[in-house]
Formats: structure tokens, C-alpha cells, sequence
């Protein structure tokens, strides 16, 4: 996936405060995750790590999606999201009241630590076999 074929994708955001905090959440998401790679994933943009599905990000009619793809890495961050609307794996917010940056990063940084933990486990478990 290139870097045009995601630009063009938020280009194609019809609604330029949506489009707006996308892109933002894309830069924080980038520093955090910098060896992650960027692609499309179930029509939307995402990234992947270590060959897996790391996050991804998306706009609705009337919000805008973080999808951590883990309720298992939203837990922990649980009184910081309780200003957002959360489903398993998934923060949804308004372009105007955007996640908070740091708070993205840690999201990021929990999902590649859940995805380094289970390459070493599927690992560990291959040397004993």
C-alpha cells in the first residue's frame, strides 16, 4: 500500500473537520508506531504490524472511528475514554473533541505490545514442540 493510495482515501473525506482529525490521528499514530506499515483494511485505513492488524481509523456519518481492534487494549484506559463512545475495540469521537494524542499513542503502543507478546508466545511455543 502506498502513502498516495491513503491520501487519496482522506482526500476523499467529504467533511473537512473529519478529514482534519483523521489525518491528525494518522501523524500520532505514524510517530507512534513507526515501523508499523500503512495499508487499507476492510475499505478503511489501517496498520499493520509485524505482518497483523495493528489499528485503523475511519469516518461516519456523524463521528469519527479509532479502532484499536482489541478490547483487551482499551481496558486499561478506561476512565481516560469515558468522555468517548466505546465498543469493543473501538473509540468513536467527534472531530472537535478529538482523542487526545497521548492517550493515542499509549492506545498504539498497547496494541504492539499485545502483538509482540503473542509473536513470542506462538514462538516459544514452536521451540518446545
Amino acid at each position: 500500500m502506498t502513502t498516495a493510495e491513503i491520501d487519496a482515501w482522506l482526500a476523499g473525506v467529504a467533511n473537512p473537520e473529519q478529514r482534519a482529525a483523521l489525518e491528525r490521528l494518522r501523524r500520532v499514530i505514524r510517530a507512534a508506531a513507526p515501523d508499523a506499515e500503512e495499508a487499507i483494511s476492510y475499505a478503511v485505513p489501517a496498520f499493520k504490524y509485524r505482518g497483523r492488524p495493528l489499528v485503523s481509523y475511519a469516518a461516519a456519518k456523524d463521528h469519527c472511528s479509532f479502532f484499536v481492534m482489541s478490547g483487551t487494549a482499551l481496558e486499561p484506559f478506561a476512565d481516560e475514554l469515558a468522555a468517548f463512545s466505546t465498543a469493543k475495540g473501538t473509540v468513536r469521537f467527534q472531530p472537535d473533541a478529538p482523542i487526545p494524542d497521548d492517550l493515542v499513542a499509549r492506545l498504539v503502543k498497547a496494541r504492539m505490545a499485545e502483538t509482540d507478546a503473542a509473536a513470542a508466545a506462538k514462538e516459544s511455543g514452536k521451540k518446545s514442540a
